[in-house]
This record gives C-alpha cells, structure tokens and sequence, in this order.
C-alpha cells in the first residue's frame, strides 16, 4: 500500500547512522542523500526519507518485513549494537498469528522499530 514514508528526525546523522546499521542485515541502506535528508531502502528504491526537524517528534512504529527468522534475529542484534533499547526479543508473537514472528526495539526519537517475519 506505501510506496514511502518519511519523518523527522531530532538528530539526523544519529537516526541516519541508527537506522542503516539496525536495517543492513534486512538489505537496507541509503539509496539518496541530499539537502532534503536521507532516503534508505533496498538498492534503487528509496522507501524511508528522514530529514531534521526542530520539532519534537511523535513516536513511530515501524515495521520492516525479513524474509527470514534468521534476519529477524540479526535485525535484532544490530539495531542494540547501533543504540537501540530493548523492546521485545527475537520471537513468535501468535497472539497476532501462528507464524509471527518478531524483535522489537526502540530508536532514536522513540521510535518503535521491528523486523517481522510472517513464514513458517
């Protein structure tokens, strides 16, 4: 349904730097730069823009889809290397569905970030 989605950021270059790192082992990474802030997704398709903004942010959730339980895990393990605060580890979630499985952590501005795997 979203083709992208953008917001602000209170600290651009620590978002930026969070958000790759947490994001790499999904295949995200910065697709373009410029004056007007950064836009990361998967080679040639920017679909995350951020940009700085004075303004305090409202808290997000994001989530971003794995294609497997393993990059779930390894999403999970950057985005604490990059800063991120624990808020859900590595797991399935049925209440959702059977096959649910997900991490949960928070970055910068609040943000709750997860990567989901929906396969068996």
């Amino acid at each position: 349904m979203f083709d992208h989605i953008g917001f602000g950021a209170s600290d651009l270059p620590a978002s930026k730097s969070f958000f790759v790192q947490a994001l790499a082992p999904l295949g995200v990474g910065v697709v373009m730069e410029g004056d007007y802030g950064v836009g990361l997704g998967l080679p040639g398709k920017p679909s995350l823009w951020l940009h700085q903004d004075d303004l305090p942010p409202t808290p997000l959730h994001l989530a971003f889809t794995a294609s497997s339980r393993a990059l779930v895990d390894a999403f999970y393990k950057a985005a604490l290397a990059a800063g991120g605060q624990d808020n859900g580890p590595p797991g399935l979630r049925p209440h959702y569905h059977a096959n649910y499985y997900a991490a949960f952590v928070i970055g910068p501005d609040g943000h709750n970030v997860e990567a989901v795997c929906h396969l068996p």
